[in-house]
């Protein structure tokens, strides 16, 4: 058999196996979270989100609403150095991302059925 030949019958094959896998994963909502980033990220975000005091002034004061919270959740850096993840119950994350201009600074706390939100800070740079 020509080489040609085995070349069109190998992306012939490869063509028919990505839209096979396209059609099968196509309509699921598949994701790719295997980083210790990505799944502390991705844990947090599918739980009830609660918000302290706190974090409802800071809100308020610079004009923001709940939605920055879910940018930085999607998009934002787990500092793990700052984080305390060493706790039984609820692990504590520094959650850090540039947003309208500023870079906020969230701190989470991830409990198993709920995230509490208990401090946004403005970080000058």
């Amino acid at each position: 058999m020509k080489l040609i030949h085995r070349i069109a019958y190998y992306l012939g094959g490869f063509g028919i196996g990505l839209i096979i896998l396209f059609f099968f994963l196509g309509g699921k909502k598949t994701s790719c979270d295997y980083g210790p980033e990505a799944r502390t990220l991705k844990n947090i975000r599918i739980k009830e989100r609660a918000f302290s005091e706190e974090t409802i002034v800071f809100l308020q004061q610079k004009e923001l609403d709940t939605s920055i919270v879910s940018k930085i959740l999607s998009d934002g850096d787990v500092l793990f150095s700052e984080s305390n993840t060493d706790l039984d119950s609820c692990k504590i994350y520094n959650i850090e991302n540039k947003v309208s201009e500023m870079i906020l600074k969230i701190t989470v706390e991830n409990c198993s059925n709920l995230a509490t939100i208990q401090n946004i800070e403005e970080i000058k740079e």
